[in-house]
């Protein structure tokens, strides 16, 4: 794939240039400051962009601004957040406004670094990539009342891991139980969220959506 990268760290810009680069991926351009993000994305159109949040100019959301100029001017083009932090207001607002090819990993909880490769291939993709703590921040910042209470325990563990963007095989893998079992509890959160005759969008992506406090 293609992409842009954006952080300030110049020993961890040019780790992840090399990282990707070995994984046969073309790095169009490698900046540390949020507004160099942009430009070089109007100037190279990437597939993906990854950047950080606390970037100069400013040191403070910086990155995620302008996470969300991009997905505003090029809306086909994914990005996915590798930050220390979760901003609540910027990630709540990326989320909502159109999950598809947006990521939000947490540096310091990503143990592997195939784990990083896979959330990268999913946004890519047109999925999703979402560490937990960041659902569980962005849940938490919701002053929405909860309209999961129909829900199971366990349909309320499978919704969890649709929102980190995990295929239904991958979540029977993660929680230890059959595909078949998770394609039912699927089925049963579609039903109690009142999405199971919903037509012209993914009830996949509405689930999360609600369940991000959209």
């Amino acid at each position: 794939m293609r992409l842009v990268l954006a952080e300030d760290s110049t020993l961890l810009r040019e780790g992840l240039t090399r990282l990707l680069a070995d994984e046969d991926h073309e790095v169009l351009a490698a900046v540390g400051t949020a507004d160099q993000l942009v430009e070089a994305v109007e100037q190279s159109r990437p597939n993906v962009v990854v950047t950080d949040v606390r970037m100069p100019p400013n040191h403070t959301d910086d990155g995620l601004r302008a996470a969300l100029e991009i997905r505003r001017r090029w809306p086909d083009t994914g990005v996915l957040v590798l930050s220390q932090y979760v901003e609540r207001r910027y990630a709540g607002r990326l989320l909502a406004d159109r999950p598809e090819g947006v990521g939000y990993l947490l540096k310091d909880r990503v143990a592997q670094v195939d784990d990083f490769l896979d959330a990268l291939d999913r946004v890519a993709a047109g999925g999703t990539a979402l560490d937990p703590e960041v659902v569980r921040q962005v849940v938490a910042g919701s002053d929405r009342p909860d309209p999961f209470g129909r829900l199971t325990p366990r349909e309320r563990d499978v919704l969890h891991e649709m929102a980190q963007g995990h295929t239904n095989l991958a979540i029977a893998q993660r929680l230890h139980v059959s595909q078949s079992a998770v394609e039912k509890h699927v089925n049963a959160i579609f039903d109690k969220l009142d999405l199971a005759h919903t037509t012209g969008y993914s009830r996949r992506i509405l689930a999360i959506l609600r369940y991000l406090g959209t």
